[in-house]
């Protein structure tokens, strides 16, 4: 099976509780990630802290979520690893060879996240027209820039 596209490595890993001056607790004071900026947003019921892990083209974003309304969806606070994101070489080719072969896309389409990228997610649960599905792990796709790709490539040799 020949696809279109690469995933080169993990851009991110989403954590969401109650608090995330709790989760800061473990990941900012204890483990010694930095706060490099902050996302809000109502539709996606999310106030966030983006932390960062590693430097330059391997470095990983920890995103630390709370929801806005504990009472509203989507519900940030109630999956602990709320997402993993991915680096993808070439986003559009890889949504459409996905799409083709079965695998089912949350709502929204390719968009731009919180960190500036183009995203889609992969819905955590496959259905009768798209059978593929996260099983029950909600998966992000994130276009890389031109130094990431470049860097993994050099990486590969």
């Amino acid at each position: 099976m020949i696809r279109p596209f690469k995933v080169l490595g993990i851009q991110q890993i989403a954590i969401g509780g109650p608090s995330k001056e709790k989760l800061k607790t473990l990941w900012v004071d204890m483990l010694g990630l930095e706060v490099t900026g902050t996302f809000m947003s109502e539709r996606e019921n999310v106030d966030e802290d983006i932390c960062a892990m590693g430097k330059g083209p391997f470095k990983v974003e920890v995103d630390l979520m709370q929801p806005l309304d504990p009472e509203k969806k989507p519900a940030v606070h109630t999956t602990p690893l709320n997402h993993v994101g991915l680096w993808i070489d070439d986003l559009p080719k890889a949504v459409e060879w996905l799409s083709a072969n079965g695998v089912r896309f949350a709502p929204g389409g390719i968009r731009k996240g919180a960190a500036g990228f183009d995203i889609c997610f992969l819905h955590p649960k496959g259905n009768d027209e798209f059978p593929i599905g996260g099983e029950g792990v909600l998966v992000e796709l994130v276009q890389a820039p031109p130094e990431v790709v470049e860097a993994f490539a050099k990486l590969a040799g």
